[in-house]
């Protein structure tokens, strides 16, 4: 049996101990090849557009810009990548752009090596990470003032279903095959929840149904 192809990641961090460390970490780990790394926003986009990494693991403070605005530049050029913001910085301000720049996951720095591993591959998978330090910013972000409970009480029932399934970290596909739907069909039906919940990002959906189910 052929072996899986490994995790394609570019590194964009502007201290280059932080880059060391994380070649070293990252390389022991099994099934991921750094394939480049960059100290700017710059360098940065150039090496995602010539080589299409899976995963981009993106510091939010940059010389020459910040991760935010870096993020929706290597998402125009390379839809297909992954975008996981690892920082220092816990900003209610920076956490709500991030999330609405497209990232599909914020951790601190503080996180430990096996959790950021598992978060790489996470993110790779189609999940959506958020830092348990971070969730709580995210929740008073997309909360508008009112209750959880009262907000997701707009949801059908078949919407609420999806919607679990996304918070336990599900991709669309995976929905699919465990409600019987087709992925195009869940797609629709993250469209209709966005909406009805006034949320952009499936991180954000997330946060607040598990918000609901914690009380």
């Amino acid at each position: 049996m052929t072996a899986p192809a490994p995790l394609r990641l570019l590194l964009i961090d502007d201290s280059e101990v932080v880059r060391m460390g994380l070649r070293a970490l990252l390389t022991t780990a099994g099934g991921i090849e750094i394939v480049g790394d960059a100290a700017t926003v710059a360098a940065g986009v150039a090496a995602c557009e010539r080589l299409r990494p899976d995963v981009v693991l993106l510091d939010i403070r940059l010389p020459d810009g910040n991760g935010v605005d870096a993020c929706r530049r290597l998402l125009q050029i390379a839809p297909d990548t992954r975008v996981l913001i690892l920082t220092s910085v816990l900003d209610d301000t920076i956490v709500d752009d991030a999330i609405r720049a497209g990232a599909h996951g914020y951790l601190l720095k503080e996180i430990d090596g096996r959790g950021l591993v598992n978060a790489i591959r996470d993110v790779a998978a189609g999940k959506s990470i958020l830092d348990p330090a971070v969730t709580a910013r995210v929740l008073s972000l997309v909360k508008s003032g009112h209750p959880a409970r009262d907000v997701l009480a707009v949801l059908s029932p078949q919407e609420r279903r999806v919607l679990a399934l996304i918070a336990e970290g599900c991709t669309n596909k995976e929905v699919g095959l465990k409600l019987g739907l087709s992925e195009k069909t869940v797609k629709n039906y993250l469209s209709t929840v966005f909406e009805k919940l006034h949320v952009s990002r499936r991180s954000e959906a997330a946060v607040l149904y598990a918000q609901e189910h914690r009380r």
